[in-house]
């Protein structure tokens, strides 16, 4: 690890390396220099079965980090360095090393920060207002980003590949869940509406985070957001990828696989929450037809999760990892309870909406 960390254009003597977090993408390590006890930098290997054009995977991350550089620098921002990452380049001035078999980052460790993994309404309001900020920073770069996972968030697409597994039906076990095979059928056409309205010039796909969690962003000891991380998946979306994402978790009341469906239900205090900061953090450039249309992507987003839940279970279960046997059927359920709680509260959303 030392070797690799010595591709990059550092200085320091590396002292050790040690595992950082546990994220279920890439592997992340601490990297101490002598004479040092806090980490000065951070080691990631990035995972090429995800994310398989590394090129353009960095190429965008230096784009979004260079323009809110700028941003901060002509706000007379302090401490800029914490507040947007920083990442170094190898010794033959690339973005990222590759070692014959994997691919490796580095960037400038941002120290005295914390991550939190709780879910109330007032981290809920802060991760809406830097989510939404993160936007607005971007909403004027002059850089074209491209798509580090294709069509992630095409409802359509994922439309298609239930079609599909429904016909093909691997293993025999459509008859079992035609019941939400109809459902999700008697709202496609509803559901599609993202995908309709940017086909009619009427919607713009913007540069967004595309993975809003609250542990996506870094806290300073007072609680205040340092900076989004985590920008792997920063790519062009609809603005609705960031909204409707978050909620899909955070405003859940039981868990995204919860056997007991009585636990699940849309928890309006937190979607209160996320959508202040959001239309505070989004009002210098958010379209009347954007704001309108955030309660459909908070029903959007557990809708699709269902779908993709449910094709897994009927292919087989080939792309999510289970741990029985009716894993994804269970986990389709508990979407499908998430996105009917949502459907049933979409008036109120609106209502709330249209006193900003």
């Amino acid at each position: 690890m030392k070797d690799i960390v010595l591709k990059f254009n550092v200085e320091n003597e590396i002292a050790d390396v040690k595992p950082l977090g546990e994220g279920l993408i890439n592997d992340t390590f601490k990297v101490y220099i002598k004479g040092e006890e806090t980490p000065k930098y951070v080691l990631q290997r990035v995972n090429n079965a995800i994310f398989q054009d590394v090129e353009l995977l960095q190429d965008n991350i230096e784009k979004v980090t260079n323009h809110i550089r700028k941003k901060l620098e002509a706000n007379n921002e302090s401490d800029i360095d914490r507040k947007v990452l920083s990442f170094v380049r190898t010794k033959d001035d690339k973005k990222f090393y590759f070692d014959g078999e994997k691919y490796w980052r580095l960037m400038v460790f941002i120290s005295d920060s914390y991550t939190y993994q709780s879910v109330t309404p007032e981290y809920s309001y802060t991760a809406g207002l830097a989510f939404g900020q993160f936007q607005s920073m971007l909403s004027d770069i002059d850089k074209t980003l491209g798509e580090t996972i294709p069509s992630f968030h095409n409802i359509e697409l994922r439309l298609n590949q239930l079609k599909e597994a429904v016909e093909k039906d691997a293993v025999g076990r459509v008859k079992e869940v035609q019941y939400y095979i109809d459902e999700i059928e008697k709202r496609a056409e509803t559901m599609c509406l993202g995908e309709r309205l940017h086909r009619e010039g009427k919607l713009p796909k913007r540069i967004c985070h595309c993975d809003t969690k609250v542990n996506n962003m870094l806290f300073d000891k007072e609680g205040n957001v340092l900076c989004v991380i985590d920008l792997d998946t920063v790519m062009p979306s609809f603005i609705f990828s960031d909204f409707g994402d978050f909620l899909r978790s955070a405003a859940n009341t039981g868990a995204e696989d919860d056997k007991d469906l009585n636990n699940v239900n849309f928890n309006m205090d937190i979607f209160k929450a996320f959508t202040k900061g959001y239309l505070e953090g989004t009002k210098s450039f958010l379209l009347p037809v954007e704001k309108e249309n955030l309660p459909y992507a908070a029903k959007l987003f557990p809708y699709m999760q269902t779908v993709r839940f449910l094709t897994d279970y009927i292919n087989g279960d080939t792309y999510y990892k289970i741990q029985y046997p009716e894993h994804n059927l269970v986990r389709t359920k508990a979407q499908w309870r998430l996105f009917e709680c949502a459907e049933q509260k979409e008036s109120e959303m609106r209502e709330f909406i249209s006193n900003f």
